[in-house]
């Protein structure tokens, strides 16, 4: 008999963890909860999430799915269970039952990621890990209409690493890319069809580095419209970043 399908919605804090997906040393955060799923049911199931966050980065809204035993124990009763098993930095925060061709990672229509910059000369205790420390003031008009530039579907191969292969599709579309302040405080929301590996932590960087006025605006028109395989690229740090939904 198939086991019922659950899709789960998951926080973290990424700090202390070397990313969601499982490793030898078993310090990520899909080996977290499958410990944790195996404590409680005295068997090994398969955690499959939406994707992929690097260590050091961290999730408002994760999904990921799971088969789980008929009848063993509610909802409700798994979630309290896990969220007292695993450590205080990832919880779950709701589940459901979904039909069993959902897949976490191939229904998923698309993503939003926010990205977190502390703009001051003086870095908050409060934001070590959770944000990028930029110490040079930053225009927030100038932000936004650097931000503008990625709006759209691109070839987003100059602002993607490799993991040492390269993708066989690098065109995405970006269909909104939201700055806003509050203070100190500077968000960049990225709402996408798709991502490409550091594919946010890239652009982020860019916009930065654009606006501080250590890249040109053309430079950059020049990389979405015609990529060069060996452009100059800085990558934001992964403390600032934040998988905020998965939409399906």
């Amino acid at each position: 008999m198939r086991r019922p399908r659950v899709k789960f919605i998951i926080t973290y804090d990424g700090r202390d963890f070397a990313g969601w997906q499982s490793q030898r040393h078993g310090n990520t955060i899909q080996d977290q909860l499958e410990i944790a799923f195996e404590k409680i049911s005295g068997s090994r199931v398969s955690v499959i999430g939406a994707g992929r966050t690097d260590a050091g980065v961290h999730a408002l809204g994760q999904c990921a799915h799971v088969d789980l035993e008929l009848g063993r124990l509610s909802i409700e009763r798994w979630i309290s269970a896990l969220n007292g098993t695993l450590p205080a930095t990832i919880r779950i925060l709701r589940g459901r039952f979904v039909p069993p061709n959902f897949h976490a990672r191939f229904s998923a229509k698309g993503k939003v990621y926010r990205y977190r910059i502390f703009n001051d000369a003086i870095m908050s205790p409060f934001e070590l890990g959770r944000a990028w420390h930029v110490v040079a003031p930053l225009d927030h008009a100038l932000l936004k209409h650097v931000a503008k530039l990625f709006v759209g579907r691109y070839d987003f191969s100059n602002f993607a690493a490799t993991r040492g292969k390269f993708s066989e599709d690098t065109t995405r579309t970006i269909n909104s890319l939201r700055v806003t302040r509050r203070g100190n405080l500077i968000e960049l929301e990225f709402a996408a069809s798709g991502f490409l590996y550091k594919m946010v932590r890239l652009i982020t960087g860019t916009v930065v580095r654009c606006t501080l006025g250590k890249e040109t605006l053309d430079s950059i028109k020049l990389r979405l419209e015609k990529p060069e395989p060996n452009a100059a690229r800085f990558v934001a740090p992964a403390s600032g970043l934040y998988l905020v939904r998965v939409n399906y």
